[in-house]
């Protein structure tokens, strides 16, 4: 065996024994206070060097392959790296991932979801997961959500942007801290929109405008830089003012809140008087008709009736004439008051009349 050595005095000694530093049969190692060393102390023995070590691995493989291994040596080696890289590039990429293969630290390409191979160590294969919506919440700070608005006022606004990736090259190789600079970019868009929206707005009914507005800068923005990200949602959260003017928020969104609560009841009003307005012409409109067919009909009714008295006329002008007279002035001393005088000698003078139609009416409302 290759630790077998030559002692020198014409034995044999084990590893762990007599070796090259040392004279003497003794078996144990770390009994060194039994002989020489190599130190100033003389005899004793030290483990082997590590070459002896990996000499010894050789003899053990040759001695387990068949024929005492020989120029076979080398294919267990090669088949332990190649079964190596193999396990290295297996990748499995998940429905909600893609995977980015990178060849020799450069974009090679994309694949899909699934058992991918890449070549190692050649090759190197990263799994963004675009089917993730991830959220950023901002605002949750107290500095950190406070915007100066329009009309001087500042308020906190506390938001949460919803964003997935869209493209994993660009979002891999164009931004290097795409978080973070996903949160810088929504923060200086809200400032933005919140520079140009009053208080008031922010804090009642202008919060999906600004929301939308925040998300149109945001993703306008992350086009620019190519960063791969799409922005699903800005939502804003309580909208708040500072603590040392908050009575006086209130008292502005309560005043705000009854205005439009009066706003609502003079529309109110102005409806109902508008439709009875409306109706009222209407039935106006309705009368008028009514009273123009009337009169038409009237007067065609006289109208066809002169016609007939003329035609009378025509074939009998005086007995016409005449009962035309008589029909005249009964229809107008009938509604006159009347003194009938009677002449000649045996006339009485003005006979008396008893105004029969007037006493009735007297004695009705006496009843």
């Amino acid at each position: 065996m290759p630790w077998n050595r030559d002692d020198g005095g014409g034995g044999q000694g084990g590893p762990w024994g007599q070796g090259p530093w040392g004279g003497g049969n003794r078996n144990n190692p770390r009994n060194q206070n039994n002989g020489g060393g190599r130190g100033p102390g003389g005899g004793g023995s030290l483990p082997p060097e590590l070459d002896e070590l990996i000499q010894r691995g050789k003899d053990n493989l040759k001695n387990a392959l068949p024929g005492g291994g020989g120029r076979l040596t080398w294919i267990l080696p090669v088949l332990l790296v190649l079964v190596y890289g193999v396990f290295q590039s297996v990748y499995q990429v998940q429905p909600d991932e893609r995977g980015v293969v990178l060849r020799l630290g450069k974009f090679d390409r994309i694949v899909e979801p699934g058992l991918q191979f890449a070549i190692w160590p050649i090759e190197y294969m990263e799994k963004p997961r675009v089917g993730t919506v991830r959220q950023i919440s901002i605002g949750g700070e107290a500095d950190e959500g406070q915007m100066l608005t329009s009309d001087k006022n500042i308020i906190t606004v506390p938001f949460t942007l919803q964003w997935r990736i869209s493209d994993p090259k660009n979002f891999l190789f164009n931004v290097a801290d795409q978080e973070r600079t996903i949160r810088a970019l929504a923060q200086s868009a809200m400032r933005e929109v919140a520079a140009q929206n009053s208080a008031q707005a922010l804090l009642t009914t202008g919060k999906d405008a600004v929301a939308a507005k925040v998300l149109e800068i945001t993703q306008g923005l992350l086009n620019e830089y190519s960063s791969g990200v799409t922005i699903t949602a800005v939502n804003l959260g309580n909208v708040q003012p500072p603590e040392e003017v908050a009575d006086a928020f209130a008292d502005v969104v309560r005043a705000g809140q009854n205005r439009i609560q009066m706003e609502n009841e003079a529309q109110q009003y102005r409806n109902k008087r508008t439709q009875e307005a409306e109706g009222e012409a209407a039935r106006m409109v309705q009368e008028a008709e009514g009273y123009k067919s009337q009169v038409v009909a009237g007067a065609q009714g006289e109208a066809a009736r002169f016609v007939s008295i003329y035609d009378q006329y025509k074939n009998a002008k005086d007995v016409t004439r005449q009962r035309i007279f008589i029909e005249t002035m009964e229809d107008v001393l009938a509604n006159s008051n009347k003194v009938i005088i009677e002449n000649g000698q045996s006339g009485t003078g003005v006979v008396p009349y008893l105004p029969l139609p007037q006493i009735q009416r007297q004695m009705q409302q006496q009843n």
